[in-house]
């Protein structure tokens, strides 16, 4: 039995996921966007996908870079 590091839930078969050198057990796929995805820096969405960086700075796609006026970056083909 292990506890998800998002909410808790107490579940016999939790997925373990580790991301820069730190280990996290989660009970679903949901939880563990919830805790490791990052955010969108212009609509707050989680970007599960591939998403764009510029400086540092996260985007779900080049549509939200161009609004934040970052308008080199394209999205991925």
């Amino acid at each position: 039995m292990g506890i998800c590091a998002t909410c808790g839930n107490d579940y016999e078969n939790t997925i373990l996921v580790v991301k820069d050198g730190k280990e996290y057990e989660f009970d679903c796929f949901e939880c563990a966007v919830q805790e490791l995805a990052p955010v969108c820096g212009q609509c707050g969405v989680r970007v599960i996908g591939h998403g764009v960086e510029h400086e540092g700075n996260i985007f779900c796609g080049a549509h939200c870079a161009h609004r934040a006026g970052i308008t080199v970056l394209v999205d991925h083909g």
